[in-house]
């Protein structure tokens, strides 16, 4: 989920773009892997009937959006405060280490890698279609969906409106940014309710993540509402069932946030010891803010294409625990990739996969397109845990916050792949 990160609210009006008609992941769409009973009983909460505090914002929302009052009564009425999805929502415990190599490995293993070939295949003439329309290349599209859900096996099991009502209103008070957070899903919840009624669909049904993320690529509601497309021309965009919107709202995505065609993701880096000011390589972190007469005069080492490279770059740091990090040096199409998801962990994990996927490609298929990356940063740890299932999170090992830390920022997931 998304994800994840948590991405700031956009304006509404600038939101309610015009989507046509659309469809959301409702419960009649059996999930891959069933739930098991402590999942469903860990879903089960109060309702929000009694929350005087509920029922009021569901009133003012009626009345300024132009919504009928006894539906969005009704609708926030029946949705159920969470714990679970509070305790989720927890900050990492303090002094939590990163570690890249362990963070990769729950990604890149030989179960994405092979659904990825299968998504790959069964959907390489759409996805060459939006590398033409949109610049986006298939492997960073299908990195992606991977990373989010494995290519839909799993989008959650938790009531959307019960998750979004959750955390906008009870969110947990013990987190620095409570107060931000709980705004930006009060503003979610209202951009769903929106969605909701324009479709004429029961707001009770969608099931997404803990974080009310929905469908293959975990699009909060105002990304759904802002990029997501129907890629397929059936009418309606539904980003559960349908590949092509799915590979078609991800690339508006990108495309949108300034995506750019050929330019490489990442450059190998090493430095020389005796011109290095590492400080002010990282002070700007996964931003590129130097260009590289600058980047080389604080002592990074770039070659061959990488030393050729017209825009700024960023010094991204993957640790490794009480070992020695890794170092890339990030482009533009890097940050691009961070605002599904501010970490630079999570974008090498979309970058390995794609390029794992790509690389597992029949020898038959057309997997000739330009790369649009370089190598990984690290080989995975060969004793790593296995990949998480269902909405369990990985070790929260990404960057500072996700993107709605940054004034501007509003990434289509909030931080699913870790926690900040």
């Amino acid at each position: 989920m998304a994800h994840s990160l948590i991405p700031r609210p956009l304006a509404l009006a600038a939101l309610l773009v015009a989507v046509g008609a659309f469809v959301l992941p409702a419960a009649a769409q059996k999930p891959l892997r069933k739930n098991n009973p402590s999942e469903r009983n860990a879903q089960r909460g109060v309702p929000y009937a009694g929350n005087e505090q509920a029922m009021h914002w569901a009133d003012e929302v009626a009345q300024r959006r132009g919504l009928d009052a006894a539906w969005v009564r009704n609708a926030i009425g029946r949705a159920q405060f969470l714990p679970v999805v509070s305790r989720l929502m927890q900050p990492a415990p303090s002094g939590t280490p990163k570690n890249w190599r362990v963070y990769r490995s729950r990604f890149i293993d030989p179960v994405r890698i092979a659904a990825g070939v299968k998504f790959w295949q069964d959907n390489q003439a759409t996805l060459e279609r939006a590398e033409k329309e949109f610049g986006v290349p298939p492997e960073i599209i299908v990195g992606i969906v991977g990373v989010e859900t494995i290519y839909g096996q799993q989008m959650g099991n938790f009531r959307v409106i019960d998750a979004l009502a959750t955390l906008a209103f009870d969110f947990p008070q013990s987190h620095p940014r409570a107060a931000e957070r709980s705004a930006y899903f009060a503003g979610e919840l209202e951009n769903f309710l929106i969605l909701q009624s324009q479709a004429g669909t029961d707001p009770l049904k969608p099931l997404g993540s803990y974080a009310g993320a929905v469908g293959m690529p975990q699009f909060m509601p105002s990304s759904w509402a802002r990029w997501a497309v129907d890629y397929d021309g059936d009418g309606r965009i539904d980003l559960a069932r349908s590949p092509a919107d799915v590979i078609g709202s991800v690339a508006n995505y990108f495309k949108s946030y300034g995506w750019q065609p050929g330019m490489p993701t990442h450059y190998p880096v090493s430095f020389d010891a005796q011109k290095l000011d590492k400080d002010a390589l990282l002070a700007p972190d996964i931003l590129p803010s130097f260009s590289v007469a600058s980047f080389m005069a604080k002592g990074a080492v770039l070659e061959g294409a990488a030393a050729q490279h017209a825009g700024p770059l960023a010094l991204i740091e993957l640790q490794n625990g009480d070992a020695e990090p890794q170092y890339v040096a990030g482009t533009e199409n890097f940050y691009v990739i961070t605002r599904y998801n501010w970490s630079s962990y999570y974008a090498m994990a979309v970058i390995d996969l794609g390029r794992e996927v790509k690389a597992a490609l029949p020898a038959a298929a057309p997997a000739d397109a330009p790369r649009a990356e370089e190598p990984p940063a690290a080989a995975p740890s060969a004793d790593a845990p296995p990949a998480p299932v269902g909405d369990a999170q990985p070790a929260p090992v990404g960057d500072a916050q996700p993107p709605a830390a940054a004034p501007a920022e509003s990434p289509a997931v909030p931080s699913s792949s870790d926690k900040d």
